[in-house]
């Protein structure tokens, strides 16, 4: 099968040359490569061919897609989310209006511990369904690659549910699906007086079913002052390496806890958050290759101080986006309005907001070698805009959605 997209107004993330790009970091974040006028060829799912119209040579193919006045670039690639939840908590963010922290309301029973409780009780089924309509949501807002979590178990058979929702979200559809174990997201209650015993159940007990059933490719742990110190993370993080999980770690969303330095020790591939960041992280991520991913959509939520991205990016730094999607601290999947939030909130510019959740996005997931890019040889995941005049209406003409058309592995959905 085979499609051509004709009359492309600009055709975005263009690369050309041996090799892929893995990232892109610093002052390069500004730039994003493009061809005015241009034609993109799709065959049997991967992009075949690009280039000008003025330079289009006669091609056999199947489709043709005319995108007059549309841009067309990479779909979105979310490398952060808790996309499978029981239920929403509205209750919590009228509680946050009123007064209450996050802290307060974690200790209360409420957060993690909230949708723990309903998804424990929560048929596998049911959560499949509801997993799979915000699935078909985000898809319609641009994203075509996305990470999903686990952590809204916290006992052995709750967190097999989740990652088995997740194993099957990636089975029944063309989007791009990671899986992240993360049951060390909060402790559960019956462990709030024996914490030691609850690391030692994911160690001996969860790690191994979740390794033998093939479950996960990551571990996460919530590094963070009250949740999983930098010693806990680290016993957690060995043993995630014996299982042939790479780790990913929330880490510095409320503190300056230690999580970016112990996230390069262990070679993790993203730590994510990054509220608190200062010259000490910042010297630590120069030293290895983990991806910063920033969730600036979580604080916009809760009210919090935003990352220092403008810092981050200027010590020559790449910076992934992602959109934090879950029931509590981000109850959206919309990576557009996330760019609007990195741009304003941020001061990222819109070319450094793009290559976020492109690129780099893509990067944080391991999958640069397949999407990210326009480039001969990588999946045909593409966004065809509604008319507009540049990449820069993106973040600017927020509330609404750019996507006219999107394309997954060269079909369009």
């Amino acid at each position: 099968m085979s499609t051509i997209i004709k009359n492309i107004k600009y055709l975005y993330q263009t690369e050309e040359g041996p090799g892929f790009k893995t990232k892109v970091s610093g002052a390069d974040m500004a730039q994003i490569p493009y061809i005015e006028d241009a034609w993109l060829l799709i065959e049997n799912g991967l992009i075949k061919a690009f280039g000008k119209m003025s330079q289009l040579t006669d091609f056999k193919y199947d489709v043709s897609y005319d995108a007059s006045n549309s841009l067309v670039l990479p779909a979105w690639c979310d490398s952060h989310t808790h996309l499978v939840f029981a239920a929403a908590r509205e209750q919590e963010f009228v509680d946050r209006i009123k007064g209450k922290t996050y802290e307060e309301i974690a200790r209360n029973g409420g957060g993690i511990l909230n949708s723990a409780a309903k998804l424990r009780v929560m048929d596998e089924s049911e959560l499949y369904d509801q997993s799979y309509a915000r699935l078909q949501q985000v898809i319609a807002q641009g994203t075509a690659a996305i990470e999903i979590k686990s952590g809204y178990g916290l006992s052995v058979e709750a967190e097999l549910k989740m990652l088995r929702v997740i194993r099957k979200l990636k089975e029944n559809s063309d989007v791009s699906v990671k899986a992240s174990f993360l049951a060390a997201h909060a402790y559960p209650i019956e462990y709030k007086e024996d914490k030691e015993s609850y690391i030692k159940l994911i160690i001996d007990i969860m790690l191994p079913k979740v390794a033998a059933e093939g479950l996960a490719d990551y571990m996460d742990v919530f590094c963070e002052q009250g949740f999983f110190s930098v010693a806990d993370t680290e016993r957690l993080l060995e043993a995630a390496w014996k299982f042939g999980l790479k780790p990913k770690i929330h880490a510095n969303q409320l503190h300056y806890s230690g999580g970016v330095q112990v996230g390069v020790q262990y070679r993790a591939v993203s730590v994510d958050h990054l509220e608190c960041v200062g010259e000490a992280e910042i010297e630590a991520l120069k030293k290895g290759s983990t991806m910063p991913t920033l969730l600036p959509a979580a604080a916009f939520f809760l009210g919090i101080p935003y990352q220092p991205a403008r810092q981050i990016i200027d010590a020559g730094l790449p910076v992934a986006l992602a959109s934090d999607y879950n029931p509590g601290s981000c109850p959206s999947g919309n990576m557009n309005l996330l760019a609007t939030i990195a741009c304003t909130q941020l001061k990222m510019t819109p070319s450094e907001a793009i290559n976020a959740i492109t690129i780099n996005g893509a990067a944080a997931m391991e999958l640069d070698q397949e999407l990210g890019s326009i480039a001969v040889g990588k999946k045909a995941n593409l966004i065809i805009t509604q008319p507009m005049n540049s990449l820069d209406n993106i973040p600017y003409d927020f509330g609404n959605n750019p996507v006219k058309q999107m394309m997954i592995q060269g079909k369009f959905v």
